[in-house]
């Protein structure tokens, strides 16, 4: 998994938006991408940016 996975999966995403909103936007997609954003800290994004980096961090 990438931080493009990442990115794809979050695509059309609204921000700023919380961890359980990036979840439900990611879920049905790829099981790997969604099981490392369910490991993120529990807290608002301000955009996809920030999300990569607190999955990969």
């Amino acid at each position: 998994m990438s931080p493009i996975d990442i990115q794809k999966a979050l695509k059309g995403m609204d921000y700023p938006a919380t961890k359980e909103q990036i979840l439900e936007h990611a879920k049905g997609g790829d099981k790997d991408v969604l099981d490392a954003l369910q490991k993120i800290d529990d807290r608002e994004y301000e955009g996809p940016s920030g999300v990569s980096a607190a999955v990969f961090d």
